[in-house]
């Protein structure tokens, strides 16, 4: 009877789970597939400690406890802080992973039941957990700036790396011909962990957002590999679908950045480069009071706001909707065009407005927006930097040649509102801030956008 219970909540948590991913994919239904996957999960757990082998709850409570003394404060984080706070989560469960592998090995050993497959799916567990564990803390220092977000490269690094993880998966498959060979598993930890580290070490801050989606792959196929080792079924369930959203993000993700997989890995992407720096210093630029950005709207038909990290990092999402009201009371069309990598992690722009209450539909895609923006009076852009410099489109030697951009430069002005002229996680210079139709407005983006909304609500109550 114990079991049917288990299963059948095995097979609704399934299902939860399914349903979960399929309504976080619009904002309209995100906080059903949150509850859905809550559900899930709670299912998942019920069933599991039913299982007939456990002797007590001693320890499982003990787990219970400390999860929620850790859990319950990084739930209370900034909007800002969702990526780091994705990464640590990420982290968790990759340890998670690589301890119930060791536990299983350490505890499977003597008793002699370490089969070919246990052991392969084990050492992938340690492998993916592990390396995923690291990694996942070195991208969540990078995001949180506790260590430098350009990249750490030296002579040979891609060489070291490759080498580590071959010798790590030399000692799996040692251990999979014989499981006695207890020594090869410490050297296949070690190597998972300082894989993991070697592995984010040369990555830049610009590709923040891919990386998080695979260390999100990864912790999937750890769970994957931990499902099969347990014989858990809705475990193996989850993880693959964890595994397979994490990568279908990051391909869609590199492929919004024009890269691949590989480039993104190995290519150490974000490293200023000052030549360039140099020479766009010699460029006058033109700046612009509040004043004047809000005599400009007053003028336009049609306005695009273009949201990057600058304006999640000032905490403007409130300040851009009261924008946009303003805008919408003067009959101004008014959208706000949404890069794909725009911000530190996969929709961070997405979350941010919605968290606004920006309506949905005021938000459109890239790909739907750049053909229209020919058209557009005025564009704003807000703390965003590489997804909209021109160069990727012309510049070869840039390294953001390529990457598809949100085409601003050919609306009919453009209102940069930036703290300073510093480059993006590219390291580069825009070539928009010194284009002839651009203005720029100095400031921290929550008080230059609220200073612009103040103009037009005081021109506004003038009769204008």
């Amino acid at each position: 009877m114990t079991e049917h219970i288990t299963q059948a909540a095995y097979l609704v948590a399934a299902a939860l789970f399914v349903f979960s991913l399929r309504w976080m994919s619009h904002p309209k239904t995100a906080r059903r597939g949150v509850g859905a996957g809550v559900a899930g999960m709670t299912l998942a757990v019920f069933g599991t400690a039913l299982h007939p082998e456990i002797i007590s709850y001693f320890w499982i409570m003990i787990g219970v406890i400390v999860g929620t003394v850790i859990g319950v404060p990084l739930s209370r984080v900034a909007l800002t802080a969702v990526p780091q706070r994705t990464a640590l989560s990420h982290a968790f469960g990759g340890l998670a992973a690589g301890l119930v592998g060791t536990a299983k090995y350490a505890l499977w050993l003597p008793e002699g039941e370490l089969t070919a497959f246990r052991t392969g799916a084990i050492a992938l567990e340690v492998i993916l957990g592990f390396l995923t564990f690291t990694g996942s803390l070195m991208a969540a220092g990078k995001l949180q700036e506790v260590l430098p977000t350009r990249p750490i490269t030296y002579r040979g690094q891609n060489f070291i790396n490759l080498a580590l993880l071959a010798i790590a998966l030399l000692a799996g498959v040692g251990l999979v011909i014989d499981p006695t060979l207890w020594a090869l598993f410490p050297l296949l930890v070690g190597l998972s962990l300082l894989f993991g580290v070697l592995l984010i070490l040369p990555i830049g801050g610009a590709d923040m957002p891919t990386v998080i989606s695979l260390l999100n792959s990864y912790a999937g196929l750890s769970a994957v590999a931990m499902g099969f080792v347990l014989e858990n079924k809705v475990l193996i369930i989850a993880g693959a679908l964890d595994g397979s959203s994490g990568l279908i993000l990051s391909i869609i993700m590199c492929r919004a950045m024009n890269r691949s997989f590989t480039n993104v890995l190995f290519g150490a992407f974000g490293q200023v480069q000052a030549s360039a720096k140099d020479a766009a210093e010699q460029k006058p630029v033109k700046s612009a009071t509040a004043q004047d950005a809000a005599d400009l709207l007053e003028l336009a038909r049609e306005v695009v706001v273009v949201p990057g990290y600058g304006l999640a990092v000032a905490q403007a999402q409130h300040r851009a909707f009261e924008l946009y009201e303003q805008l919408q009371k003067r009959g101004i069309r008014c959208r706000f065009a949404i890069h794909p990598v725009a911000g530190r992690m996969p929709g961070h722009m997405n979350v941010l407005l919605a968290e606004a209450n920006v309506p949905y539909d005021a938000l459109v895609e890239m790909d739907e927006i750049n053909p229209d923006l020919s058209q557009v009076d005025i564009a704003i852009v807000v703390g965003a930097n590489d997804v909209v410099n021109p160069a990727a489109r012309h510049d070869e030697s840039s390294p953001i040649y390529g990457m598809p951009i949100i085409d601003v430069d050919k609306c009919k002005t453009v209102l940069a509102i930036k703290r300073t002229m510093n480059p993006g996680f590219a390291g580069i210079d825009n070539e928009l801030y010194t284009a002839d139709n651009t203005l720029m407005l100095f400031g921290d983006a929550k008080a230059v956008l609220g200073e612009v909304v103040k103009a037009l609500s005081g021109e506004s109550g003038m009769g204008h």
